[in-house]
């Protein structure tokens, strides 16, 4: 089939524009650029706090890029009786800098999915520029700005294979003030890996107070993040030159913080040296580290057991973006029940029925959809100016809860003053960004014994754990932790910062 790209929408070509390529029959063969594939991954909601109008300036300012550029990816045909593989998909995290693209990038590449020659292409022009080692990130950083700076914005979007499994690459932005961003691509993953840097000076600074390892595991563990690898990269630097000590220092000091942010250090946890420009211990050990006898990357990957799927529980599918494109169109990734085409569904929480036109799983169409995968569907009876990120897609026999109040267990991770109730904070709960408001504090949980006090405390500080009540601004989709886990974890920021991860207890039905 022939394959069209997309020029990046105005808003600053979303998850999906980065790698947009539809298929022809996808698109009934209309013009190109007709109605382009949009995204804006977190940023997408329109009443959003500072952070993201700030976020979303930043991100305007990106220049429309000649078609061109847009690397093609290879879509290849499965052999009809194949079995179906197991989908995966794994989010890239970590500070700036620390090498996420370049290690993404180069997956691709010994994946067969980018061309030698498409990269020969990028490595010239990163010349011209000065920036030969930025040339992998290129497969990722598909805007003219990602380039120049060499800093992500966007979540980039990519596919590889392996015999086994069929994974979907989530290159999130490490930069601050992309945090939104970066909690939109958390939210998808089924496994997250934290890229650290190994050279001197620059893996401390990626860790110490106000770096982004710090900020991105833990919001990996509260997007629900089972499993994390830790890859420490940057290891063939002259000042690394493969040492076991430094390897065995960065180790120490990540483990306890990984422990406190709720990992556990021999079952979710695994380390691993590589070097993402020469793409070493990435798909076939190497020589010079002889210390390292684990697997290398790509076949550890497909070396995991199976995530186990809900596939007969309700439909739930929270929507991470919208756009038009001859009708409504909506991505997200399932996180139970299964949709199939001509599926009659239930948009929460306006409530609106739907019905499913097509559907895409990364990028190829399909009659039917199981958990995991991520989804393109279009819909039916339904404007896409109705629809914000956050809203949910479900089953007519099993809606989804909604509601403003709820009470949530809440971990109070970095705050300088004191919380009380009235305090206002930025509400991250699956796709779902919304202001919300703390109107009453319960009790305190000890963090030891788990016993709650009897008296309502009047504050509460940095690392200690509450019970509150909470209000949001306008109605969203919620369950309880215990119910739906996916849908049940939260994390409230405020200034730029993560200030608490929680949980959903109960939801608080409104008085008239």
């Amino acid at each position: 089939c022939e394959v069209k790209e997309h020029s990046p929408v105005e808003n600053g070509g979303g998850t999906e524009a980065d790698m947009a390529v539809e298929v022809e029959t996808w698109e009934q063969k209309e013009e190109p650029g007709e109605g382009e594939p949009g995204g804006g991954g977190a940023l997408g909601g329109e009443g959003g706090s500072s952070e993201e109008a700030q976020g979303r300036e930043e991100v305007e300012m990106m220049e429309e890029e000649e078609e061109e550029e847009l690397p093609v990816l290879k879509v290849i045909p499965l052999p009809p009786n194949a079995p179906k593989k197991e989908h995966v998909n794994v989010v890239f995290i970590g500070h700036v800098d620390a090498g996420k693209s370049t290690i993404g990038g180069q997956i691709m590449y010994l994946t067969g999915m980018v061309e030698k020659r498409t990269l020969e292409k990028y490595e010239r022009e990163a010349k011209e520029k000065n920036r030969e080692t930025w040339y992998l990130s290129w497969a990722l950083d598909t805007n003219q700005e990602e380039r120049d700076k060499g800093k992500t914005v966007e979540v980039g979007r990519a596919y590889f294979e392996t015999e086994k499994k069929h994974f979907t690459i989530l290159d999130a932005p490490g930069h601050k003030s992309f945090v939104p961003n970066m909690i939109g691509g958390a939210s998808q993953a089924d496994l997250a890996v934290l890229v650290i840097s190994a050279r001197k000076g620059e893996f401390e600074t990626g860790f110490e107070k106000g770096g982004q390892t710090r900020e991105h595991a833990m919001l990996a563990k509260t997007a629900g993040v089972k499993h994390l690898i830790i890859l420490v990269n940057k290891m063939d630097d002259p000042t690394v030159n493969w040492s076991l000590e430094r390897y065995e220092e960065c180790k120490e000091k990540l483990v306890p913080f990984l422990k406190k942010v709720g990992f556990n250090p021999k079952k979710d946890i695994y380390f691993m040296p590589c070097s993402g420009l020469t793409g070493a211990n990435l798909k076939d050990p190497i020589e010079e580290c002889t210390w390292y006898t684990g697997l290398p990357f790509i076949p550890h990957l497909d070396s995991l057991p199976s995530f186990n799927r809900i596939t007969d529980g309700p439909v739930r599918l929270p929507i991470v973006d919208k756009y038009k494109d001859m009708g409504t169109v909506i991505l997200g990734k399932l996180e139970s029940g299964s949709i199939a085409k001509a599926q009659q569904l239930v948009m929460m929480p306006n409530r609106h029925t739907v019905e499913v036109l097509s559907l895409l799983s990364d990028e190829v169409e399909t009659d039917e959809a199981v958990p995991g995968e991520n989804l393109k569907l279009r819909l039916k009876g339904i404007e896409e100016e109705e629809i914000l990120p956050g809203f949910i897609l479900c089953n007519a026999e099993n809606l989804c809860h909604s509601g403003r109040t709820f009470d949530a267990q809440i971990v109070i991770i970095e705050h300088k003053s004191i919380i009380c109730p009235g305090y206002n904070a930025v509400l991250h709960i699956h796709t779902c960004i919304e202001e919300v408001q703390i109107t009453a504090l319960i009790c305190l949980v000890d963090k030891k014994t788990g016993e709650k006090s009897k008296t309502r405390p009047r504050f509460v500080k940095q690392d200690q754990v509450c019970i509150a009540r909470l209000r949001c601004a306008g109605t969203i989709c919620l369950e309880t932790f215990k119910d739906f886990p996916q849908m049940g974890r939260f994390t409230l920021r405020d200034e730029g910062k993560t200030i608490a991860i929680g949980k959903v207890l109960k939801l608080v039905p409104e008085k008239d």
